[in-house]
């Protein structure tokens, strides 16, 4: 049942930062018919003064324990829900070996929530989101920690990801304590109902709501606190989708590096083992992800953070035995002996748990036994160090049990049309002792059974359907998942197939048809034309309006065909462009040039370019060139359809060359012939240069429109015969000139 996202709880709502929080995780199961069981667990630091887990009690200080559904392509279809109360179980910090005095300052509480949702399936599937405020503030690996809240969250696949999916969970729950520079080994791996492949890593935690709003569904207005310096105006009454923020680390820790330790805390990414040596005395929060793949593929990462505390201790002996990797191998077991000692050398006793014997012993480091019959022995390992009183003892449950590995064959695939399936189981078990589950989905009617070899098996939807077998004998289980296909019928379609395109209109096909099965294909253009490729190139050389057609047709099991019809697309008319010039060849005197149109009557839409950089948009320009040169002018054209073309013409301008010089200037400053200089087109590498008759230069310019002044230097120049010498390039002849001669100066007196 949805509640409502408005909480009345208005006293002591931002005095409540919960500086208890010390890890959590959440967990989903399907249980059919779209209903999903949620399981939230939540360690809390029980010691005095800190907040109680949301939904205990009932006065103004009570919080509820509110998640958060989030559809995950559609983040604004999202609700919330109140969970209620948790169970509530404490954790005591034990530990069984007298050498190790167990820490009396540690106090954890476990909190696990439960709540089915109702989920139908949805592309992208959905986020379950639990946030809230505030983790311990004595956390040596985080930056400002009591200030830092904490975000469990799950993602329930959609359907194209996985059907009926259930994510991993852990088996164990870390230690509460550590021992400081002692090396340590936890069991951190998960199991999966699904069977799927799981990829162990340590990663950073996730922040959830700080110290200004404490929970989500607040609707107290925040008001600045020492946790609080910038309250938001309001909080959220829903949490946001993914991405969440990580923790801000204090540095060097990061999530790979969590804790102070030397070598540093690992994790196997294929046993989940975890393991290091603490070397600081304190706090730290550690994240672990689990990735869960399903033949190949990553569909879903469960994560869960937790608070460790590096305590000193001081260790002599510890008795320890790896665990068994299989319950069910047969009646030899290999023991693998992991004691450790800092007090010296140690001898071992092993007594395997025979009640009935007693020469079922070894002092062997590492050792096996051959028990003579199934069942499960109490094993004890005790080490002693010689001469020492310290010894430690252990004792641990020994499984004996005959092989059991299930498996059954595949059944070929099948047409949705009258499926029947049959399946068979396989292994090694005892017929006599095994017992069956079969689970087909909930698409398969019967959907489970228990027989050995169950038939008539029928899906009422095509696709494809993971089957698992589950075997179970005496305290043993193994499960094995394989696939089925149902295969659905044919699909034909055109992907991106234009409504209209102008002639000639060169299409290349897109072929967007599925099929479990090969396809033959077959296409019609309309045109006359057909092709048999996947995705064929036709070219419409005419206007009109063209029928094009996809047939496809299965080719084995399942004899089927669909087919696609497009009846308007339509190919339009293109216009031609064209245009003459007048003149094409003239001279840099005379440089313009008249475009005559001679484009197709259809033309709305005209551009040319000049090719000096200029353009127009008229019908028929005329256009002056500014230098002389060869002009490569184009002309685009388009008509009402927005159908293109364009055509090209070359323009060349010719240069010219004309010289001429006075031979007497007067400069008095009435404005004419007050400056001497020559007149020149045509020429470039230009130099201009005046001698007095001694040779003295007294004037020289590179720029053709600047002239002699008659000044040298602010001061008139007197009159007198100059001589005047011009360097150019002939921009003609191309050929490199020089002219000399004389001006008289006159001035008027």
């Amino acid at each position: 049942m949805k509640r409502p996202l408005f909480f009345i709880f208005l006293v002591l709502n931002f005095k409540l930062i919960a500086t208890h929080i010390v890890g959590g995780e959440m967990i989903y199961d399907y249980l059919g018919n779209d209903n999903y069981r949620i399981t939230l667990k939540i360690y809390r630091d029980c010691a005095p003064g800190t907040a109680a887990f949301d939904g205990v009690g009932n006065g103004p200080s009570s919080l509820p324990a509110v998640l958060t559904v989030i559809e995950s392509l559609n983040s604004f279809n999202s609700y919330t829900v109140d969970i209620g109360a948790p169970i509530v179980t404490a954790i005591p910090p034990t530990i069984n070996n007298p050498c190790i005095k167990t820490p009396t300052n540690i106090c954890v509480e476990e909190g696990i929530y439960t709540y089915t949702l109702t989920l139908p399936p949805k592309g992208g599937g959905y986020y379950i989101v639990y946030q809230r405020c505030c983790r311990n503030n004595s956390v040596l690996n985080l930056l400002n920690s009591g200030n830092q809240g904490s975000t469990y969250y799950t993602k329930i696949p959609g359907p194209e990801e996985a059907i009926a999916n259930n994510s991993p969970r852990f088996k164990n729950f870390p230690p509460i304590f550590l021992c400081n520079e002692l090396d340590f080994t936890f069991d951190h791996s998960a199991t999966d109902p699904d069977g799927d492949q799981l990829v162990y890593s340590l990663c950073p935690p996730f922040h959830g709501i700080d110290g200004c709003c404490t929970f989500i569904g607040n609707v107290g207005t925040p008001v600045a606190t020492q946790n609080c310096p910038t309250p938001p105006p309001s909080c959220p009454l829903v949490a946001p989708p993914p991405p969440y923020p990580l923790v801000s680390y204090v540095s060097p820790y990061d999530g790979s590096y969590p804790i102070a330790s030397n070598p540093s805390v690992t994790i196997d990414p294929a046993t989940g083992l975890l393991k290091g040596t603490p070397n600081l005395i304190g706090q730290f929060v550690v994240g672990v992800c689990v990735q869960e793949f399903r033949n190949g593929t990553l569909i879903s990462t469960h994560f869960r953070d937790f608070q460790f505390n590096i305590s000193p201790c001081i260790v002599s002996v510890v008795s320890s035995i790896a665990d068994q990797k299989n319950l069910c191998i047969g009646n030899t077991i290999t023991f693998t002996n992991q004691s450790t000692s800092n007090v010296g050398a140690l001898t071992y006793h092993w007594d395997f748990g025979v009640t009935t014997l007693t020469n079922d012993t070894s002092n062997l480091i590492n050792t096996s036994y051959t028990y003579q019959d199934t069942g499960v022995y109490v094993l004890t390992l005790i080490a002693t160090p010689p001469g020492k009183v310290c010894a430690d003892t252990l004792t641990k449950l020994v499984y004996v049990y005959p092989p059991l590995i299930m498996q059954y064959d595949r059944p070929e695939k099948q047409c949705f049309k009258n499926n029947s399936f049959d399946f068979k189981a396989k292994g090694i078990y005892i017929p006599s002792q095994i017992g069956f589950e079969w689970n087909f989905t909930a698409s398969a009617s019967p959907s489970t059974s228990t027989l050995q070899n169950p038939s008539e098996i029928v899906f009422n939807q095509p696709g494809l359907y993971f089957v698992k077998l589950l075997g179970k004998q005496f305290a043993c289980r193994d499960s094995f998942i394989d696939s089925i296909r149902v295969v659905k019928r044919p699909q034909a379609k055109i992907n991106n197939l234009p409504a209209s395109a102008c002639n000639p209109a060169k299409l290349f096909l897109k072929n967007g048809s599925t099929s479990d099965l090969p396809l033959n294909y077959s296409w019609d253009f309309g045109n006359g034309e057909v092709s048999g490729d996947f995705e064929p190139g036709v070219t419409f050389t005419s206007p009109g309006v063209y029928k094009i057609k996809l047939v496809a047709t299965t080719t084995s099991l399942c004899i089927d065909t669909s087919a696609v019809l497009v009846n308007n697309f339509t190919v339009t008319p293109s216009p031609v462009a064209d245009f003459n010039l007048s003149p094409e060849i003239t001279s840099i005197f005379d440089p313009e040039i008249t475009i005559t149109n001679a484009a197709s009557y259809d033309v709305v839409y005209w551009r040319y370019r000049f090719g000096d950089g200029d353009s127009i948009f008229t019908a028929s320009p005329v256009h002056i060139y500014r230098a002389f040169g060869d002009y490569l002018i184009s002309q685009k054209v388009t008509n009402a359809f927005g159908c293109v073309d364009s055509a090209e013409r070359v323009a060349r301008v010719l240069p010219e060359f004309r010289f001429w010089i006075p031979n007497t200037f007067t400069p008095d400053g009435n404005g004419m012939n007050d400056v001497f200089k020559p007149s020149i087109y045509g020429a470039e590498n230009y130099s201009f240069q005046i001698f007095d008759r001694w040779g003295k230069k007294i004037f020289e310019t590179g720029d053709q429109e600047y002239g002699w002044d008659g000044r040298l230097k602010d001061t008139d120049c007197k009159q007198d015969v100059y001589i005047w010498r011009i360097l150019f390039k002939n921009l003609v002849s191309q050929k490199q000139e020089e002219r000399c001669g004389h001006v008289l100066l006159l001035r008027n007196m």
